[in-house]
């Protein structure tokens, strides 16, 4: 159901979290629909709009599971990236972050670095959308460039507040990118358009011991610079 009361949007950011485990309940269409309404109102420069979205559930979500499935089958040979989903040479302290990330993650479930089949297991998981209803891909021509991605971000980010609004939780998985070609020919995509991420939508299992981790967050002295106050 929706919140009762309308969040602000200091609420809404901090309700908001990448949820790991989604009921089935179903989605109304026409709520998803008042949302991407409301988050056409997204700057993006140059009034370009860049952002183009498909939303699948239902037989034509579990296509693209499958499809992906026998890709994920043929392990590193089934890979097919759109982009570099994180820079090559990572350093500090990004790699701390992403490292502590994962770490953080498997140790809320219980699952131990030596359990290696466990935390392939958790990772597969991200290729079921995590359990949600709705899948979200979003994608662009590939005649834009890094100005036209931070416009598809700023949506995306709107796009999520205003779900948490609506009672709704997400997770954006840019995961989906190792295996774009796939996913585009399943959504019958031409290949002028490159996949960024996918954003499962659902309600959250509020039970589930993945959604109760608490992700950290850098302080601002590590990303705020304050010059002239």
């Amino acid at each position: 159901m929706p919140v009762t009361d309308p969040l602000s949007v200091a609420q809404a950011l901090h309700r908001r979290r990448s949820i790991r485990a989604f009921t089935d309940r179903p989605v109304d269409p026409a709520v998803l629909k008042q949302i991407f309404a409301t988050a056409q109102r997204a700057p993006s420069g140059g009034n370009l709009q860049p952002w183009q979205a498909t939303i699948v559930t239902g037989e034509r979500w579990q296509a693209v599971k499958d499809a992906v499935a026998a890709r994920l089958a043929l392990g590193r040979d089934g890979h097919e990236p759109e982009y570099d989903i994180y820079p090559k040479g990572l350093t500090e302290p990004w790699e701390a972050r992403r490292f502590g990330v994962g770490e953080g993650l498997y140790a809320a479930l219980g699952i131990p670095r030596e359990d290696k089949a466990g935390r392939i297991a958790q990772f597969m998981d991200n290729y079921r959308g995590f359990g949600a209803p709705v899948m979200l891909f979003l994608h662009c021509s590939r005649i834009m460039g890094p100005p036209q991605w931070s416009d598809m971000g700023m949506w995306l980010q709107s796009v999520m507040l205003l779900l948490v609004e609506e009672g709704l939780a997400s997770c954006p998985q840019e995961c989906w990118a190792m295996y774009g070609a796939t996913i585009r020919r399943t959504l019958g995509l031409d290949d002028g358009q490159i996949l960024f991420t996918g954003l499962a939508i659902g309600y959250a299992d509020a039970d589930a011991a993945v959604n109760q981790w608490a992700v950290p967050r850098a302080g601002l002295d590590e990303v705020i610079d304050w010059q002239g106050f």
